[in-house]
């Protein structure tokens, strides 16, 4: 559906670029091979890569790149010739495996969906947890960080400063 989109736009673009003014059916009209190859081809990527997948009992940049050859092909087809369908289809399958093998993604490595995310948040609050008595030393009280006692110590150290009360419970009401 959205290589068939993507076709769809080839196809206007190709419409618009003509000399002569043909309608706006020009675009199935004129060009309209364009939209069926591109539909092809993304069906045929995503039939393969999945069957791929299926068979192989695996998920690996394979299957991507067995998509890519097969839908590569298609594009070739258009050319009428055997190098240009191997061209095509060997040139498709390398750029997709490659891309699928380096992460997949433009923008950073994806999540692994096989790890349960609250799995791994616990694992890493495991690792990375600190003792609060360490926590203490190293920051000190105040910024919402309070040891025990410390209602008890500030109560103390504003009489000492200042004179005043302050009580470190509340009263019973």
């Amino acid at each position: 559906m959205l290589t068939g989109g993507a076709g769809l736009f080839a196809s206007a673009v190709q419409n618009t670029l003509t000399r002569q003014n043909v309608g706006p059916l020009g675009v199935f009209i004129r060009s309209g091979g364009t939209v069926g190859i591109f539909a092809a081809m993304g069906g045929t990527y995503e039939f393969v890569k999945t069957a791929s997948a299926n068979l192989r009992e695996k998920e690996d940049h394979w299957n991507v790149a067995l998509g890519g050859f097969f839908s590569g092909a298609i594009l070739g087809l258009r050319a009428r010739t055997f190098p240009a369908l191997l061209g095509y289809g060997v040139a498709l399958a390398t750029a997709t495996g490659a891309f699928e093998y380096t992460g997949g993604s433009l923008f950073g490595h994806k999540k692994n969906t096989d790890i349960d995310e609250f799995e791994r948040r616990e694992q890493i609050r495991k690792t990375y947890r600190i003792p609060a008595e360490q926590t203490l030393a190293e920051l000190g009280e105040g910024r919402g960080i309070y040891g025990p006692g410390y209602a008890e110590r500030r109560a103390e150290r504003i009489k000492e400063a200042y004179g005043i009360e302050v009580p470190t419970t509340a009263p019973a009401s």
